[in-house]
């Protein structure tokens, strides 16, 4: 359940308690699971009301669900007992024991008997441990305290115990305000139309589509023509016992021998396992936590300029290759910078792509309106496309294929005069186009160019836009040059807000990174400027930040970073502020020579800010780490840089390019490859030469290298994971970094755990370390169904839940669910035949699990129904990987059978097929592994034969590498890194070769001899790697399961930090693609299952 209903839950509980509706209160607190409510509880207990102590409670655990749990139940049933025994209903008392106490037997058998002996006794205190039980009133009170200490160190309640602190009378409140509004909004009633006559979008709720809304809606200024109320996400105080627990360990106290809980996320989950009740697994919003920072943490040293030639009017930052930034000018020019490097990659003189396709109006006035500004160039959230606007009528989309290729992809005529703004936006999962204009019109888009939304309200034209997200609400701040803030949600119903800007004249409004906090910035037309942070729970501004000259003479323009600063560039200088006060933080000038009113753009790490200055140039600001990341990014050479046709080119033409012997770092490097791997012929010969100039200057000599033994690189075994008959099977590391799973042949699953310390203080995985081999107290071990099943032809696979809670796995026999804390199987499912052979959980219902078969088939399965909602069929052989892309939309499996396959995440249909293209005289067999990048959009392909990179949204093949030299035997595994910018592969001679993610150039190989003893590598049978993982958020660590079961965890020495760098040799070249950029994301790409 989400957030927002847990509020609405709140705010009934709160009304239910006003009007005396005790039972109902009571059984919504019971039947929701948000409030446990002590106070009851204690009335309860102390009146003896056992039935009703044990209903209320199970709305909240149940008996086994752990250690506390069955404590709490315990010592209830065993008080209801004695007081029967007491009472001398030896009748009752034996019905409490068969049917109440015998559930605890198998847990403690020598206690049950003790208990079951009380019966013989005429009065139960001749017993030893029983001889001070007093009156019935005084043992129910000593036990209730008792009671309420395994409550509150129970997980499961540890975020249910207070109440929030609300406004008396809130709920009546809110819908009388929100009546207001109605009445207000509609001249007479009207019911709410669909929305799927309109657009592509499902309906949604006007109530629940405006709670985002509501603070601004209810505290409307007198101006407002809107008003309502409705509940925020942000409008309910968190608990204080409601702090944040998901991030650290909760040891329960040792007296009671429990087990460690990784956070109440598990727990409540736990809980949602059961029939008829849902599996998903909840986040509640949690305390923000004050970070430590200091004026060192902005950057504020010039590190060096670029030199654009013309006016600057717009500059965005790539959003995961830090030093990507795109820049707009005031003669239409669309330019691509490295700053890395400091080279320009590529640039776009304004053109009209389509005139006849422009409306007849722009057709008539484009030759003497010239010429054509950028008002804002943009980059999508996944860095795939770029979006311009241009002073008059029309916006451009790019794709972003390659370092230098930005590639024409849409052309709009999308406003009548200028589009002053444009933005993307996910309405329902799918990537649209925001924009807005002098036609007082914002306007969404998909990405064919469709119109979507057309909103009108505005009575002058709109200066910008702000398209965001709340729970699961989508919405758009605008501003008009009239100073009018007005909100929309997608459903064509109009203005949800009408609100006045500070200063009545251009404004823009921008959210804190994390989403949590909303900024403004503008001026009036007097030239006062305005800088204010607002209340979204009030609708009304919270702090208004002052350090502005008199008057500043022209349109603001400002940027946040890192969740805690904001920059505005006003009077010749970049001011800075701390969020949290409203006095300026500190000013520069950047060395002089910027503008009265210089335009600026943090990166998204915040370590660089780009900033305009007088002479058509731009200067890129860094703090050290910035400065860290500029002086040792790797500047790959000017042939990378370049796409690989150009490369080809090059040498099709006969350019001169100079061979360069590489220095021998610890060993002699893989010899580069002098093929071109997969590349087609006839599309490389009918490319045309392209001129290059200064090739040799940008030529740099480059090393490869190799690690050959154990003293250049850091590595640990996992404790007890040697086993000679039981190969390593699936790896995974944990999504939380701390912990290592492995499946092995045998149906069996190891944890292997990090602890925090000293030696390793932030408690992640790390070689520098040993961990432990992690069992519960209980001694079990995680053991699939095996029965029946020929574990020489079984096919294990796993896949574990997001938080770390659950792991689901097969081994030829039926699925088991396991819970990761106790090794319990809480179900099965899915038993053979077929046998499942591939695990995935659908990313944004956990509910649902994608199965793959022996048979070749695909099962959509629904766990909380128990229940086969799709059966796909589209391969031949059995499905060997799944992969997910929430950005596509899209499933992507793959076969035993060479195959790759499509399907709509929606329908289930499948949308196309493509075999991955073998070497000539090669069967199509063999496992093929699918894993996405970090964009969700590039595919990773790993077969025997080969590792390739598709671009997904067509299935087309960009890139592939082919084992050769040092490397030649087939590939085994691999992997992305974290940050999808290196793949890990691990081959069958026990090579591991680190390669380049966008242009599959080997950059490292680490060789059998590093990891492995001689005993190991020389043996009658030679050890390998049968899968490698990657850690979720070390880019440089992974970890390979080998054939003799044993794991290892691998890492660069810490003086070189990472594997290598890139070759100069272009083997990994298709059908004249260009490669994509490195990304530097931080978000863990989801982990290839192995």
């Amino acid at each position: 359940m989400s957030s927002l209903s847990r509020e609405l839950v709140f705010l009934i509980l709160q009304f239910l308690e006003e009007e005396k509706f005790k039972e109902s209160v009571h059984k919504l607190e019971q039947e929701s699971g948000f409030f446990f409510n002590m106070k009851y509880f204690e009335e309860k207990v102390h009146a003896g009301e056992w039935d009703e102590v044990e209903k209320y409670l199970s709305g909240f655990t149940k008996v086994d669900d752990n250690r506390y749990s069955m404590k709490i139940f315990f010592e209830i049933r065993k008080q209801k007992y004695l007081e029967a025994l007491d009472g001398q209903d030896k009748a009752k008392a034996v019905e409490i024991l068969v049917n109440d106490l015998k559930v605890f037997s198998t847990f403690n058998e020598d206690l049950y008997k003790e208990i079951t002996q009380l019966l013989t006794l005429g009065n139960f205190r001749e017993n030893e441990q029983l001889s001070k039980y007093g009156d019935t009133k005084t043992a129910r009170s000593i036990m209730l305290i008792e009671l309420k200490k395994l409550i509150e160190a129970n997980p499961l309640f540890r975020e249910k115990l207070g109440f929030p602190t609300l406004k008396s009378s809130r709920l009546r409140t809110l819908i009388n305000q929100s009546l207001n509004w109605q009445h207000q909004l509609f001249a007479k009633p009207a019911a709410y139309t669909s929305l799927g006559a309109h657009g592509p979008f499902p309906p949604t709720a006007a109530a629940a589509n405006a709670n985002v809304l509501a603070g601004w809606m209810v505290n409307a200024a007198a101006s407002s023509s809107v008003q309502a109320a409705v509940v925020t996400a942000s409008s309910l105080p968190v608990p204080p016992n409601q702090v944040s627990i998901l991030k650290r360990p909760i040891t329960p106290p040792a007296t009671l021998g429990m087990l460690e809980y990784p956070n109440a996320d598990h727990e409540q989950h736990m809980k949602r396992l059961r029939p008829a009740q849902s599996v998903e697994e909840v986040t509640y919003p949690t305390v923000r936590q004050q970070a430590s920072w200091s004026l060192d943490d902005l950057p504020r040293t010039v590190a060096f300029t670029l030199h654009q030639g013309s006016a600057v009017t717009s500059m965005d930052f790539h959003p995961s290759h830090q030093t990507l930034l795109l820049v707009g000018c005031n003669n239409g020019e669309i330019t691509l910078w490295e700053a890395g490097i400091r080279e320009k990659l590529c640039s776009k003189p304004f053109k009209i792509w389509d005139l006849q396709a422009c409306t007849l109006t722009f057709q008539a006035s484009a030759a003497k309106d010239a010429p054509f500004s950028v008002s804002r160039v943009i980059w999508s959230p996944d860095g795939s496309f770029c979006g311009a606007a241009f002073s008059k009528h029309l916006i451009h989309l790019y794709a972003y294929t390659g370092p230098n290729d930005l590639r024409q992809h849409l052309e709009i005529d999308a406003h009548s005069g200028g589009v002053n703004d444009i933005a993307f936006a996910h309405p329902n999962k799918q990537l649209c186009v925001v924009t807005c204009g002098d036609d007082k019109l914002i306007k969404v888009w998909d990405l064919t160019g469709r119109k979507l939304f057309n909103f009108e309200g505005h009575e002058a034209p709109v200066y910008s836009i702000c398209p965001h997200q709340k729970e699961n609400i989508q919405f758009i701040f605008s501003t008009a040059v009239d100073g009018k803030i007005k909100a929309w949600l997608y459903d064509n119903m109009g203005s949800r807000v009408d609100y006045d800007a500070p200063g009545l004249w251009c404004t823009t409004m921008l959210y804190s990174a994390d989403g949590g906090r909303l900024f403004s910035c503008g001026a009036g037309k007097d030239g006062d400027a305005h800088l204010v942070e607002w209340n979204e729970s009030e609708g009304a501004i919270k702090r208004t930040y002052t350090g502005f000259r008199k008057k500043c003479g022209g349109v603001l323009q400002f940027d946040t970073t890192q969740n805690h600063f904001l920059a505005v560039g006003e009077d010749s200088q970049i001011k800075f502020w701390d969020m949290d006060n409203i006095n300026i933080l500190t000013t520069m000038d950047a060395d002089g020579g910027i503008p009265s009113l210089p335009r600026l753009r943090f990166n998204k790490e915040g370590n660089l800010l780009a900033v305009t200055s007088a002479d058509n140039r731009i200067k890129i600001l860094a703090n050290a780490t910035g400065l860290r990341s500029l002086r040792t990014a790797e500047a790959p050479p000017f042939e990378a840089l370049r796409s690989p046709l150009e490369s080809a080119a090059i040498k099709a033409s006969g350019s001169t390019v100079p061979s360069v012997a590489p220095k021998v770092e610890r060993s002699s490097p893989v010899r580069p490859s002098l093929i071109l791997n997969g590349v087609d012929s006839m599309a490389r010969s009918m490319e045309k030469p392209r001129a290059l100039d200064d090739v040799n200057d940008k030529m740099k000599p480059l090393q490869l290298t190799e690690i050959m033994d154990p003293a250049h690189c850091r590595m640990v075994t996992m404790p007890d994971s040697t086993d000679a008959t039981n190969k390593v099977a699936r790896l995974l590391y944990t999504n939380s970094g701390v912990g290592i799973l492995a499946l092995g042949s045998n149906g069996i699953q190891k944890l292997w755990k990090w602890v925090r310390n000293e030696q390793n203080p932030s408690g992640k995985a790390t070689a520098s370390v040993v961990p432990q081999h992690w069992q519960p107290n209980s001694g079990l071990l995680m053991t699939n169904d095996i029965s029946g099943v020929n574990l020489e032809e079984a096919v294990p696979c796993i896949a574990l839940s997001k938080n770390d809670s659950y792991v689901m796995s097969a081994a030829g026999g039926k699925v088991s669910l396991f819970n990761m804390m106790t090794f319990k199987v809480m179900t099965t499912f899915m038993p053979p035949p077929p046998a499942s052979t591939f695990l995935a959980f659908h990313p944004q219902d956990n509910n649902i699990i994608a199965i793959g078969m022996e048979d070749s088939t695909i099962h959509i399965y629904n766990v909380r129904v128990d229940e086969v909602k799709s059966k796909l069929k589209g391969h031949q052989k059995r499905i060997t990987g799944l992969a997910f892309s929430t950005t596509l939309n899209i499933l992507v499996s793959s076969g035993a059978d060479a195959q790759l396959c499509t399907w709509s995440i929606d329908t289930w249909e499948k949308r196309k097929a493509v075999p991955i293209q073998l070497p000539a005289g090669k069967a199509p067999t063999g496992d093929t592994r699918v894993q996405f990048h970090s964009d969700q959009v590039r595919l990773l392909v790993a077969h025997e034969t080969q590792l390739a990179i598709y671009d997904a949204s067509k299935m087309e093949r960009i890139r592939q590498w082919v084992p050769q030299d040092a490397l030649s035997t087939s590939i085994s595994c691999a992997a992305y890194s974290c940050n999808s910018q290196l793949v890990f592969a691990s081959f069958i001679d026990g090579n591991v070769g680190v390669f380049d993610a966008d242009t599959l150039r080997l950059r490292c190989r680490v060789a059998p001899t590093a990891y492995l003893s001689q005993s190991a590598i020389n043996g009658s049978q030679a050890v390998s790697p049968v899968v490698v993982a990657a850690h979720p958020q070390e880019a440089n660590q992974f970890a390979v399961g080998l054939s003799d079961g044993s794991v290892k965890v691998i890492e660069p020495t810490e003086s070189d930090g990472k594997w290598g760098v890139s070759p100069p040799a272009d083997n990994g070249l298709l059908n004249g693609r260009t490669g994509s950029s490195s990304t530097a994301s931080n978000h863990a790409a989801d982990q290839i299952q192995r």
